[in-house]
């Protein structure tokens, strides 16, 4: 039975079949600091209630259970927090879950899929991770050239057989980096299914002595991995998003989720690019957005909006790195858009289409000013940051701490423990020498 702590990693325990029906019944006990802890096991983990360290009940969600395609005696079972403890407030599927249900109390329901970018990595005989051998990465490939370990076969086929929904799946840019998108669904099952999907693919890497990552950048010189969100409204009638008397073929609903989500974008960063390594993904001319703002058809925004209307309108959320937690994140924006279908706001106008700066060469930062940004025709501020998204976590823990609303809408408890926690790995990180700093100024200074 496995439940995501707040970085949204699988936390779990085995449960012998035998006593499925007696967890159903009455949960199982974990230790309520898993829910927010460092990634390496903390002691001062803000779910601590003093020094106790509390038990919570985790619960079952019995039609997720899947038995496993490589292994017939075992069987995955997500879990739930118990809903009525204070520890539910702590939880970010529990988090994604009053999300929906606010959606659902005015009559609609979010639809979402996740496109999810990561690498396969080979162990080296030192322990170090190594990118795959290929020198020339196959972007947009599929076959044997392009999956040289077989491992993107085993996650579509195994993917597939969980009920996952894999849909399509590609090489991507870097060497070893692959992308599956995943099937659209309401929202929390398709966040389970992303959720489940990085446990496998990390499960079959293992399996196979090879190792695999999502996070942002594990790389200098080779492309970074997101995870992009499509999402879209709907109730009895069909996809609130599109409206076709619009020009733009958007409805107005469609906008003022799009405005709410630009208005928190700089708190939302947190979430989105949850570790210190996500900001060095962001940089010029990588399809990694700097900036809130929202396009037509437009891999430069922030947000885009695919060219396709009617039953199948939505919008895609391109902030987001591989890392963040699928529930964390996806609960988050919809909280955001939320705020903007309730206040009725209303974007600015969108990105037109620019032409791609050059990405930088293998050893090169590229680096493009703000002011620069701005003169190649950026969308208008949409609010004080004029419009510019956090370029450090600690900017980000910042910025969302500064928004009150978005920070009372999420819950004080669980925000509280996110800051704590990525506050102390930004900390860790700006003590920490690296090997850069070692090779820059240790022979010359």
């Amino acid at each position: 039975m496995l439940y995501p702590d707040i970085h949204g990693i699988a936390r779990s325990k085995d449960v012998p079949i035998g006593l499925f029906a007696e967890a159903c019944e009455r949960g199982v006990g974990f230790c309520a600091a898993s829910l927010a802890n460092g990634l390496a096991f903390d002691l001062r983990s803000p779910v601590r209630n003093g020094g106790a360290y509390p038990d919570m009940r985790v619960y079952p969600v019995e039609a997720t259970l899947v038995q496993l395609p490589w292994d017939a005696s075992i069987a995955w079972c997500i879990g739930s927090v118990a809903q009525e403890s204070e520890h539910s407030l702590r939880s970010t599927r529990s988090l994604l879950a009053r999300a929906a249900e606010a959606y659902g109390s005015i009559g609609l329901r979010v639809i979402a899929a996740a496109e999810l970018e990561f690498y396969v990595l080979r162990l080296g005989a030192d322990g170090k991770i190594q990118p795959l051998e290929n020198e020339s990465a196959m972007f947009y490939t599929s076959g044997d050239r392009a999956d040289p370990t077989g491992l993107m076969g085993l996650c579509r086929r195994y993917g597939n057989a969980l009920g996952l929904e894999v849909t399509t799946a590609h090489h991507e840019c870097g060497r070893g980096q692959y992308e599956i998108n995943l099937n659209h669904g309401p929202v929390v099952a398709a966040a389970d299914r992303a959720f489940l999907f990085k446990y496998m693919v990390k499960e079959t890497a293992a399996r196979e002595k090879l190792a695999a990552t999502f996070m942002g950048k594990p790389f200098t010189e080779e492309a970074g991995s997101g995870f992009h969100l499509y999402v879209s409204l709907e109730d009895e009638n069909g996809n609130r998003f599109c409206d076709e008397k619009a020009d733009d073929g958007l409805s107005d609903l469609a906008r003022h989720f799009v405005a709410g989500i630009l208005t928190h974008a700089p708190a939302l960063t947190a979430f989105n690019c949850p570790t210190v390594n996500a900001y060095k993904r962001l940089l010029p001319g990588m399809l990694a957005p700097l900036s809130a703002d929202w396009g037509l058809d437009n891999r430069v925004a922030y947000i885009r909006v695919p060219d396709e209307r009617g039953p199948t309108t939505r919008l895609e959320l391109r902030g987001a790195d591989g890392a963040a937690n699928p529930y964390l994140m996806m609960g988050a924006n919809l909280l955001a858009g939320l705020d903007g279908i309730r206040r009725r706001l209303m974007p600015p106008a969108a990105v037109i289409p620019l032409t791609l700066p050059s990405p930088p060469r293998r050893g090169e930062r590229g680096v493009m000013s703000q002011a620069k940004r701005g003169e190649r025709g950026q969308a208008p501020p949409c609010d004080d940051s004029g419009g510019r998204l956090p370029m450090r976590l600690e900017e980000a823990l910042e910025a969302l701490d500064r928004d009150e609303w978005l920070t009372s809408a999420i819950g004080t408890p669980l925000v509280a423990d996110f800051v704590a926690i990525k506050s102390a790995e930004a900390e860790r990180f700006r003590a920490h020498v690296t090997d850069w700093e070692i090779k820059e100024y240790v022979w010359h200074l």
